[in-house]
């Protein structure tokens, strides 16, 4: 996995975002074999690729601006109830009276520059010079769905709840999200918005899309207890970080590739993801399943069964699973794999974008196909080192101070979940700017230099600096990190590994193609 953006224009600029959208456009129409991502935002274009597929060389070589599109330009209306908890701050800070931070807010007729952050986040620009505040210094832990809020000169509707930077303006009254609907999307890059303000009922928040089958055709086991967050993902959901949504999929692939493996599935084939506390399960067929991971064992009938192994599960007899040893997820696969239903390309869940969910007590789970398999195969499985130790790339924001920061002592893992790892330890200077992509593995640090690795269910979109990122080799280890553990960086950064950077390339660089 690597990556790069193309820089189009700084700022504000609508020809420079009108470009991005266009060739984002243009790649995700026929995506070449191995793009991974291709993310616009305000001025640039992220696009990550796999170079064992495509390498960054042909894949510049197929970077043409397309001719102007034609695409209507849409106007829509936005009703919202100014009752956001920093309204009055937002008052005191700018000098203003509260009618007058409404009535500026609700002047511009905004442009939609980009979907991201989380599903259908539009990124709307430009807030009234009078109004612009940085973000807040740390992000709110959780921002309410439907939720009106600006930054900088940026201002947005957050779809579901979600952390947040951004200073809360008030509620829209209309969802510009939902899972259920035919177009899920109710804006689109390149739309205008104008906000009214209005009093009403705020929307309800969608309920999960459903991945599971109902019913499935190869009955293989039942749910009898759920354990803390139990899921079936695949290899994830790729190409679809211009709409907001996660790539989801394991959050530590290397033991779900060793899972499948074990049974021989195919890579990227659905299996359970368990985490933390496992479930209680009793199989409704006989079944052959191959464990992986770390923190926990499984328990068939009280025998203990570890990691790195495939195993009969017979008919009627019960699996749980006991914590042990360091570590928090394991991987169980069921060879033929699970039978799942896809949204935009995967059955992984997004659980903020309210597509699909953990398993439930009564759920019964289905194979896939029904293909024979032996048991007793047998893998061994890398030990996860103490402290663990990750190697550290230069990010997007890239800063020697911020560098020397990251290698100079331990860090202690404050939250660790699946969108992101947060650390405390040395202070790290941090930024912000306009949003622009995240890469997996970035590391985002904020004003208040709290670092957050971000992870597979992260936010497309975000505005907080990122100096450094996670090697991607070593991205699976933060999938068995626990709260309280240590971690230490070390440079993974040599001259062989360079051209590894996520480096921001000028267009006219890349391409000698002008700008019409």
């Amino acid at each position: 996995m690597e990556g790069f953006y193309l820089v189009f224009g700084e700022g504000l600029s609508e020809e420079a975002n009108r470009w991005a959208q266009a060739l984002a456009r243009a790649l995700l129409k026929a995506p070449p074999q191995g793009l991974l991502e291709a993310v616009p935002a305000y001025g640039t274009l992220y696009l990550e690729y796999d170079p064992r597929r495509l390498s960054r060389r042909r894949l510049l070589r197929l970077l043409r601006l397309p001719e102007e599109e034609g695409l209507e330009e849409r106007v829509v209306e936005v009703p919202l109830r100014y009752d956001g908890e920093d309204l009055p701050e937002v008052a005191a800070r700018t000098g203003l009276a509260l009618e007058e931070v409404k009535r500026r807010h609700q002047a511009p007729l905004y442009r939609v520059y980009a979907l991201g952050f989380t599903p259908g986040f539009p990124f709307m620009a430009p807030v009234d010079e009078a109004l612009r505040l940085p973000r807040r210094a740390h992000p709110r832990p959780r921002v309410p769905a439907h939720a009106v809020a600006m930054a900088g000169p940026q201002t947005g509707i957050y779809p579901l709840p979600s952390p947040g930077g951004w200073h809360l303006l008030g509620t829209a009254l209309v969802a510009v999200y939902d899972p259920h609907r035919e177009e899920p999307f109710l804006l689109r890059p390149g739309d205008r918005v104008r906000f009214r303000e209005a009093e009403g009922p705020t929307p309800p928040e969608p309920e999960p899309l459903e991945l599971l089958p109902q019913d499935p055709r190869l009955p293989a086991f039942r749910v009898e207890e759920p354990g803390l967050l139990d899921l079936v993902v695949d290899g994830g959901r790729f190409r679809v970080g211009h709409l907001g949504l996660a790539r989801s999929g394991p959050l530590d692939p290397r033991s779900a590739g060793l899972a499948n493996r074990l049974v021989g599935n195919p890579p990227g084939a659905p299996l359970l993801e368990v985490a933390y506390r496992g479930p209680v399960l009793t199989a409704l067929r006989d079944l052959v399943v191959g464990l992986a991971g770390y923190g926990l064992v499984a328990l068939l009938d009280g025998e203990e069964i570890g990691p790195g192994q495939s195993f009969l599960w017979p008919k009627g007899k019960t699996l749980s699973f006991r914590p042990r040893g360091r570590g928090v997820r394991v991987y169980l696969a069921v060879a033929g794999g699970l039978e799942v239903q896809s949204f935009l390309g995967s059955a992984s869940p997004d659980l903020r974008g309210r597509v699909g969910r953990a398993l439930r007590a009564g759920d019964v789970l289905g194979l896939g196909e029904d293909r024979p398999a032996r048991p007793g195969m047998a893998f061994p499985q890398l030990s996860l080192p103490l402290p663990l130790s990750l190697r550290l790339l230069p990010g997007p924001q890239f800063t020697e101070e911020a560098w020397r920061a990251f290698l100079s002592g331990a860090f202690r893992v404050v939250r660790a979940d699946r969108m992101g790892v947060e650390l405390l330890g040395p202070e790290v200077p941090g930024g912000e700017g306009l949003s622009e992509a995240t890469p997996l593995g970035g590391v985002q640090v904020p004003p208040s230099g709290r670092p957050l690795v971000l992870l597979a269910d992260k936010g497309s979109l975000g505005g907080y600096a990122k100096p450094v990122r996670v090697h991607p080799e070593d991205l699976w280890l933060l999938g068995q990190v626990w709260p309280g553990a240590e971690l230490k960086f070390t440079s993974g950064f040599n001259r062989e590994q360079k051209h590894k950077m996520p480096i921001r390339l000028p267009w006219e660089r890349v391409n000698p193609q002008r700008l019409r």
